[in-house]
């Protein structure tokens, strides 16, 4: 007599050879990842300087995308091949208006400036918008979605959006945004827009770049004149009232007159330009024309009076100081000694064995060999 087998679940009878169970393992699958990856060559297209400064003179936006990558990447390389780039674009430069735009959080900004961009493409003009996002102090990422908020300007054809990342620099001004005003203008686009990420401290270095210094701000949030500092307002050439519409249009003009007023307690400007405040609506398209036309003659009134070059000359040798600046700090930072040392030096600071300020002064000699 033949003994049955007691099976006590699925797993004991998923064992057994004659099981309907049983599992086969069938055939091996592939990695995931290519384990031939490494031996695969991308091809890198770089052109030189040549190439690039052609293609920017011709007005290819895929060139002129190319070379602003260049100058704001971080690579010595790479810098290299940009200042070539921006020397040989130099002379090609210099003819268009710069338009420094800025505004508390929340104005619509990207609104306005579409708003305002496309009266001055329909108009037969070429416009850069280049539109600096914050980027993160955390993780240094950046959401560029100036694009996405400007349908319209973005498909324009003699429009050009260029989003970038603040990359943790003052106020969130992009590093490189003045060599990229060169460019642009290589590339045939006379007029410029430089937007500010509106956090109340980049206006300095966007006012030291433009010739038109553009202050958005709201009306009915509140004491129109808290909350922003008086050194932007005497920055500012116009000071425009956005969202002027529906039930908003008698806030807006009552914000106009208080303005108005408090511009009118400022010493005169430089270009003898008195600053005027306007009302407009991106969203019914209300005063936007008119805020042209005023850019327009403010340009005229200062080429006239000799304001316009003395100002660029001006600036020039501001970024001429700058850039020295910068390249000290990045060489200091980067020197062998200063690395080797730093962290040293940090400890003893957290210890109290110095101050910050002796601190400082001990890295400097060594930087300097002294």
């Amino acid at each position: 007599m033949t003994k049955q087998k007691q099976y006590k679940g699925e797993v004991e009878e998923s064992k057994l050879e004659n099981s309907a169970l049983v599992v086969n393992e069938g055939i091996e699958q592939p990695p995931q990842v290519n384990p031939n990856i490494s031996k695969i060559r991308r091809r890198k297209y770089i052109l030189s300087p040549d190439d690039y400064v052609n293609g920017i003179l011709s007005g290819d936006i895929n060139i002129l995308s190319q070379a602003i990558t260049l100058i704001e990447s971080t690579l010595p390389e790479h810098n290299k091949l940009a200042q070539q780039i921006i020397e040989k674009c130099l002379n090609h430069s210099g003819k268009s208006i710069r338009i420094g735009i800025t505004g508390v959080p929340g104005v619509g900004k990207s609104t306005f400036i579409e708003a305002l961009g496309m009266e001055i493409v329909k108009s037969g003009n070429k416009l850069a918008v280049l539109a600096i996002d914050p980027s993160s102090e955390r993780s240094g990422g950046s959401i560029l979605g100036d694009k996405t908020r400007m349908e319209h300007l973005a498909t324009h054809p003699n429009a050009f959006i260029r989003p970038s990342p603040s990359a943790g620099s003052l106020g969130g001004v992009a590093r490189k945004t003045r060599e990229t005003v060169i460019l642009c203008e290589a590339a045939g686009f006379n007029t410029i827009f430089i937007e500010t990420v509106g956090v109340g401290q980049s206006e300095t270095s966007v006012h030291s770049m433009v010739d038109f210094f553009l202050l958005l701000m709201l009306a009915g949030a509140g004491d129109e004149l808290q909350g922003i500092k008086r050194g932007i307002m005497e920055m500012s050439d116009a000071i425009a009232i956005t969202k002027a519409d529906g039930s908003n249009i008698t806030k807006a003009n009552l914000a106009k007159v208080q303005y108005q007023n408090a511009l009118h307690l400022f010493p005169p400007a430089e270009s003898g330009w008195n600053p005027t405040v306007l009302t407009c609506s991106a969203l019914e398209n209300t005063g936007i024309s008119g805020l042209w036309d005023l850019i327009n003659e403010y340009i005229s009134m200062t080429s006239e009076n000799g304001y316009f070059e003395k100002n660029r000359n001006k600036q020039s040798l501001y970024w001429m100081y700058e850039t020295i600046n910068e390249i000290i700090k990045n060489n200091f930072y980067s020197a062998d000694v200063i690395k080797k040392n730093m962290q040293k030096v940090e400890k003893d600071i957290l210890d109290n064995k110095i101050s910050s300020f002796k601190a400082a002064g001990i890295l400097l000699d060594m930087y300097f060999g002294k």
